[in-house]
């Protein structure tokens, strides 16, 4: 069994954008190398560097979790900004185990190209992993990850129990059950929905948001696909929870996936960003799309 960790800039157009092509990969280079190394200290291998991000191995879960918590945890506490200014450098990472092929110092697999959507679907600073790590860490590790239900990953056919490894979780004030924080969220925790020019925000512990039909909804769509209450948003147990009420279900895409989860009367938690598409698939003649994005 082997542990694969994909590791991605987030951003990096915008920095290439704001430093041009020349600084900003001199720049991407420099962190790359940087992050190579705290890979290493921590046994991983790197596979190869994607350009703004790392392919790397490990030859176990605890290792590859440490490596990606200490990552993150540095670059949180010593923030690193392109070319001195602008926001600072966030990583998204996604952790699976599994057995990997190794053909010519290039490895291939299931783990692989799990890991790979894994990192798509992560927010920034988020570490995305599965039932499979979880199992394999003990106790002190393990409750460090928050579960956030059944995923589609691209190119499967079943859904994958996805875990959130809640690292900034370790303070002596951070008490966990069960692998969810009672931290108190962090202030710009928010979920952000826009459709049809609108735009709403959900905080932490805000009233419910709609979307519907309904002239009264909170995100109003007018659409005979959409119901007249075609769905709820709501903050639950530390996460972004949608919820569908319609008559014709709901499809919600994550990051880069192009399965969608299908809600029908179901509901799933929210995580990076995405498209809800409303009453039918988004491949749909004029389907009704809101957009989403989940900062943590």
């Amino acid at each position: 069994m082997t542990t694969v960790v994909f590791a991605d800039l987030v951003g990096s157009t915008g920095i290439f954008e704001r430093l041009g092509d020349e600084t900003a990969s001199r720049f991407v280079t420099q962190i790359t190398t940087a992050l190579s190394k705290v890979f290493e200290q921590h046994q991983g291998r790197v596979v190869k560097l994607l350009g703004d991000g790392l392919f790397v191995v490990f030859p176990g879960e605890a290792e590859a979790l440490a490596a990606c918590v200490s990552i993150q945890q540095s670059l949180h506490e010593h923030p690193v900004r392109p070319g001195g200014a602008g926001h600072p450098v966030q990583m998204q990472m996604g952790v699976e185990s599994g057995e990997v092929v190794e053909i010519q110092g290039d490895c291939f697999g299931d783990a692989v190209n799990s890991a790979a959507r894994l990192a798509d679907l992560a927010g920034a600073e988020q570490i995305l992993t599965t039932q499979r790590v979880l199992e394999a860490l003990l106790p002190l590790q393990r409750a460090t990850l928050r579960g956030l239900g059944p995923m589609y990953l691209r190119g499967k056919s079943e859904a994958t129990e996805v875990y959130r490894v809640e690292w900034l979780a370790g303070r002596d004030a951070d008490a966990t059950i069960m692998g969810a924080s009672l931290a108190t969220p962090p202030k710009q925790h928010h979920l952000e929905i826009s459709a049809a020019g609108q735009t709403l925000r959900l905080a932490p512990f805000a009233d419910k948001l709609s979307i519907g039909r309904a002239a009264d909804a909170s995100l109003s769509i007018n659409d005979s696909r959409v119901s007249r209450t075609h769905a709820m948003l709501e903050w639950r147990g530390g996460q972004f929870v949608l919820s569908d009420l319609s008559s014709y279900g709901t499809w919600v895409y994550a990051g880069g996936q192009s399965a969608p989860v299908v809600l029908r009367r179901t509901e799933c938690y929210l995580v990076g960003h995405g498209q809800i598409a409303l009453g039918c698939e988004r491949e749909a003649n004029g389907a009704p799309l809101v957009l989403f994005t989940v900062t943590a």
